[in-house]
């Protein structure tokens, strides 16, 4: 797992970095998180690693892909013109890093 959590706290530094560092450019950058998200990608794990990871999903259940892409939906639309930085958690209530 440590390849994997230093690689995503990467792309967390870098869209924090990248955020201040076009801000005059009037672009925002913000990236999205999600956890476990039920889509074709489990069919390659085994049940058991799905289960023991959905366990630890507070919400009890996996993501939706539907649930992911109203998030990055909201962060490309207009609305969110006072955010940039960030990092959007679509985990259930889990965080991972």
């Amino acid at each position: 797992m440590a390849p994997y959590s230093v690689s995503k706290a990467g792309v967390i530094c870098f869209t924090k970095t990248l955020a201040k560092e076009v801000l005059d450019c009037g672009i925002r950058v913000n990236c999205v998180a999600p956890a476990l998200v039920d889509t074709p990608i489990l069919q390659g794990m085994d049940q058991d690693r799905v289960d023991f990871l959905t366990a630890k999903i507070p919400l009890g259940r996996l993501g939706r892909p539907q649930e992911v892409a109203t998030t990055i939906l909201f962060l490309v639309s207009d609305e969110p013109t006072f955010t940039t930085g960030q990092c959007f958690d679509v985990r259930g209530g889990r965080a991972t890093y």
